[in-house]
Parts: structure tokens; C-alpha cells; sequence
């Protein structure tokens, strides 16, 4: 009789088939489209620009397996890591999910609620790109008018000043360290910018940890 693969089991083996099948996908695109057309790139030159580029990836890839696998769980890393925009929204979804449910990420009861949370995001996320791309036309005049570029600007600032407020609140004196960090590091370095995000968050996650790990060492939690 064969033994039935327990929930965590099958959702890694789920998991592996499903990222390996869209890792196959989005190579087999550009490698069709360069046999159809005969346009192979100049694999030298990719060559070198990877070499000056993918070891930084290979490190925010490692860092952010390392911070956000026991913040989302299995099942929520594998769905998150296949439809991206990590940090800016399927992260936040899945913590206000675990929060507003009392569970973490690495009970099964979390679990499931956390792949839920991201399962969501993405088909709400595909649906409104859907529907922009079907109103992009009719609402570009909307979109573009001066009096709104105010409030798009702000729109992340606003989301994460939200969930910033609820989880400084409770943990005041283990945000103060990151928080200090990040302001400045913002100020005196010019170079980061909103593209620097998805390195600085992983950043700011050890670093938090390494302070509140001598915080509690000193019994200041």
C-alpha cells in the first residue's frame, strides 16, 4: 500500500515540480525565440555581463531564501519566489494574514494560511494587470494628470507605513535598530534608491536579528 506523502511533503515536492517547470519555461522563451530567428546573443559578451552581475543575484538569491522561507513558509516561498514581488507584496500580505489569524509561518496551520494569503495576492495582482491593460488606453489621461502624481508616489510609502506602525508598536525597541539603519544608510549613501529594496530588506532582516540577539542576551527584551 502506498504511504500518503504528509501535507508539508507534498507541498515540497509540489513545490520542486512546479518552480523546476517554470524555471523550463522562461529559458525555453528567449532560447525558442533565438532558434526561430536565428538571433543567438553574442555569448561572449553575455558572458561578461553576467559575470559583473550574477554574483549579486546569487547572493540576494541565497540571502533572501535564508530571511524569508521562516517568514512566508514552504508552501508560500515556493508560490512567492514562481510570481516574485516579494518584499513589496506578497510578504506583507502573508504577514498581516499570519497576524491577523495568531499563527507563524512554521505551523501547519500557518502554512496554509500564508499560501492562501500569497495565492490570493497573485490572482488579484494578474486580475487588476488585466484590467489595466484592457483600461490602459481610456484611463492614461486620468492616470497622467499632474493633480494625482501626489498620491501615486506615495502609494508603497502608505502600505508599508501601515503595516510599519502595527509591528513597530509591539516590538518599539527592537525596530529602533533597523530602523536607524536604514535612515541612515538612505541619507548618506545617494546610490540606493527604490531598486536597492529587494537587497536592503534581506539587509535589514540579519541585522535585526543580530541586534536583538545581543538585546536579549543584555536582557534588554
Amino acid at each position: 500500500m502506498k504511504q500518503q506523502l504528509s501535507y508539508i511533503d507534498s507541498v515540497h515536492r509540489a513545490g520542486r515540480i512546479w518552480n523546476l517547470s517554470v524555471m523550463v519555461l522562461l529559458l525555453a522563451f528567449p532560447l525558442s525565440v533565438a532558434a526561430i530567428f536565428g538571433a543567438a546573443p553574442d555569448w561572449g559578451a553575455l558572458g561578461v555581463g553576467l559575470l559583473a552581475t550574477a554574483p549579486m543575484y546569487w547572493a540576494v538569491g541565497a540571502i533572501e531564501t535564508v530571511t524569508f522561507v521562516p517568514m512566508l513558509g514552504a508552501g508560500g516561498s515556493y508560490l512567492s519566489f514562481v510570481t516574485g514581488n516579494i518584499s513589496n507584496l506578497k510578504l506583507p500580505c502573508a504577514i498581516n494574514a499570519l497576524e491577523q489569524n495568531g499563527v507563524s509561518a512554521n505551523s501547519e496551520e500557518g502554512e496554509v494560511i500564508s499560501t492562501i494569503a500569497i495565492a490570493t495576492s497573485s490572482i488579484v495582482t494578474t486580475v487588476i494587470i488585466l484590467i489595466g491593460v484592457i483600461c490602459i488606453v481610456p484611463l492614461t489621461p486620468i492616470l497622467e494628470a499632474p493633480i494625482l502624481a501626489p498620491a501615486f508616489e506615495q502609494m508603497l510609502p502608505a502600505l508599508f507605513g501601515g503595516l510599519g506602525v502595527a509591528f513597530v508598536s509591539k516590538n518599539w525597541k527592537i525596530a529602533i535598530a533597523p530602523v536607524l539603519l536604514m535612515l541612515v544608510l538612505f541619507i548618506f549613501v545617494p546610490a540606493l534608491n527604490a531598486g536597492t529594496v529587494g537587497i536592503m530588506v534581506p539587509v535589514s532582516v540579519l541585522f535585526t536579528i543580530a541586534v536583538s540577539r545581543i538585546l536579549y542576551r543584555k536582557g534588554v527584551l
